[in-house]
């Protein structure tokens, strides 16, 4: 017999053991034998039969021992995925979730199960409000917002520049979330392009003059609704909280030009008001006047119509007299007339045919003239 490969060569028979020393009494070497992973193994399903109900084979016991256990482990693999399915939902939160990648249900928050990954998943997007900036972002710490030209420099109506800054406050609607999820493939990015888009339309109707005064809040509002509109006919699910212009002023460029048309603005509406001012003074007081003076007049009217009806009523009456007796009515006529017309002059006429030689020597005459002529100017 050739000798083995664990026995040198010119020794014995070799010991079929091939991890050394052989059987107990033998001669070989007195090193201890390893185990019998047969005999383990045997020992193993002799155990397992007399636990299992019914097991009497070898091959039997063994397969349904297998199955069992391939069972067991796939319901707690089972269980442990159904298990992450479970989440949680913030305050501030709303879930959305999808079976298959088609919207299923929207969920409150709290914690709430849906089918696990890949079957189903779920997004759970903030629906608090939240602010995108145009034309300038805000920085942390203790640094300046950073102005960002390419986003805040716009064309007028009147084909000037203007520089505009302005904040969008805006929120998920709570009533179709689903829509922010599934139709904006980048929400803050799509928010903030319309924005720019409507502020822009907006700011290219009206000339620069009011946009720089006082045309602030309605530019805020036509934004808004025009960014309402916008994202609505996308099915964005955003409502446009409120538009707020943080800064309105021409270039750096031509700032200072600016302010000395401003300047000279503000001069010409504080001339223009002290002008009105004076003009609300003079015209009610010249109404006034025109009004004083027309009833005035209508007064004289009244007072010469009387007259004139006065007079008329005297005529008439003189003439019944005088049909009644002509001559004597001439001769009283004629002497009111002479006495009317010689009553106020300085002169004395004497009738010397029938005085005979004239006025008496002692008659005053002069003083009597006098005496009737201060009597007339106090009169």
């Amino acid at each position: 017999m050739s000798n083995g490969p664990w026995q040198p060569r010119g020794q014995g028979p070799r010991n079929p053991n091939p991890w050394g020393g052989g059987p107990s009494g033998s001669g070989g070497g007195g090193g201890r034998e390893p185990p019998d992973l047969e005999d383990i193994l045997r020992r193993s399903q002799d155990k397992l039969r007399r636990v299992m109900p019914g097991g009497g084979g070898d091959g039997g016991g063994i397969a349904k021992l297998g199955v069992v256990g391939i069972a067991f482990l796939a319901i707690l693999a089972a269980i442990g995925w159904m298990l992450t399915g479970f989440y949680t939902v913030r305050p501030n939160e709303v879930g959305i979730e999808r079976v298959f990648g088609k919207f299923v249900s929207i969920t409150a928050p709290g914690l709430n199960w849906n089918w696990p990954y890949p079957v189903g998943r779920v997004n759970k997007p903030t629906i608090g409000v939240q602010t995108i900036e145009i034309g300038l972002r805000s920085a942390d710490g203790r640094r300046s917002a950073r102005d960002v030209r390419e986003e805040s420099l716009m064309l007028t109506g009147d084909e000037n520049i203007v520089d505009v800054d302005f904040s969008v406050l805006w929120l998920v609607d709570a009533r179709r979330p689903q829509d922010y999820v599934f139709n904006l493939r980048s929400p803050e990015a799509t928010i903030k392009a319309v924005a720019e888009s409507a502020m822009r339309e907006v700011i290219g109707k009206r000339e620069i003059q009011p946009i720089l005064t006082g045309a602030r809040l309605e530019i805020e509002r036509a934004v808004q609704e025009l960014m309402q509109k916008t994202l609505n006919e996308y099915g964005a699910g955003v409502i446009v909280q409120q538009v707020q212009m943080q800064k309105v002023d021409p270039p750096s460029e031509v700032i200072d030009a600016f302010r000395d048309v401003q300047a000279a603005r503000a001069d010409q509406e504080r001339m223009q008001n002290e002008a009105q001012t004076y003009a609300n003074r003079v015209i009610p007081e010249a109404r006034g006047e025109a009004s004083k003076i027309t009833q005035r007049a209508e007064a004289e009217r009244e007072r010469m119509i009387a007259d004139a009806r006065g007079e008329a009523a005297r005529f008439n009456s003189v003439l019944d007299e005088y049909k009644k007796a002509p001559e004597v009515t001439r001769q009283r006529l004629y002497l009111e007339t002479i006495e009317r017309i010689y009553g106020g002059m300085e002169k004395i006429i004497l009738d010397q045919g029938k005085q005979g030689s004239g006025v008496v020597p002692f008659l005053p005459l002069n003083e009597m003239i006098k005496n009737r002529t201060n009597e007339q100017g106090k009169r």
